[in-house]
């Protein structure tokens, strides 16, 4: 993928309710994946977050991976590339996990790019180093 067409991230939640069934969120990561018809990238950390929900699904961790090897899901390497803007937003946001301090960190590589998550409650407080909100899609 051409790290300038990146029009789509996702953070672990929206992975998860994909794969999960029994995921409130299902219908509408459903809904949401079938009208984007285009590789979503993603980070390492979020990458590890959804497997790790999903540890219990093992087929559902195998149909992940085969989207990674697919190109449908692209795995950015932002904890390292990033490290200084990470740890800043880690220090300051107490409740920021990592893999959303990555996802922050990519949007502020591909500001245009919308975060399709479910996380409403956080990714309307985070801001960017420019002061602006992550653009967002997320469930009504």
């Amino acid at each position: 993928m051409n790290p300038l067409a990146i029009n789509y991230l996702v953070d672990a939640g929206p992975l998860v309710a994909h794969l999960d069934e029994s995921d409130q969120y299902y219908r509408w990561a459903r809904a949401v994946f079938t009208v984007i018809e285009e590789p979503v990238a993603t980070t390492e950390p979020a990458l590890t977050e959804a497997a790790h929900l999903l540890r219990k699904y093992r087929p559902a961790i195998h149909q992940l991976m085969d989207s990674v090897k697919a190109g449908m899901l692209v795995v950015v390497p932002v904890l390292t590339q990033n490290p200084d803007a990470i740890a800043e937003n880690l220090r300051k946001y107490d409740r920021m996990d990592l893999a959303d301090a990555t996802l922050v960190a990519l949007s502020e590589q591909h500001p245009r790019a919308k975060l399709i998550t479910i996380d409403e409650k956080d990714f309307t407080i985070y801001r960017r180093r420019d002061g602006l909100p992550v653009p967002c899609i997320m469930p009504k």
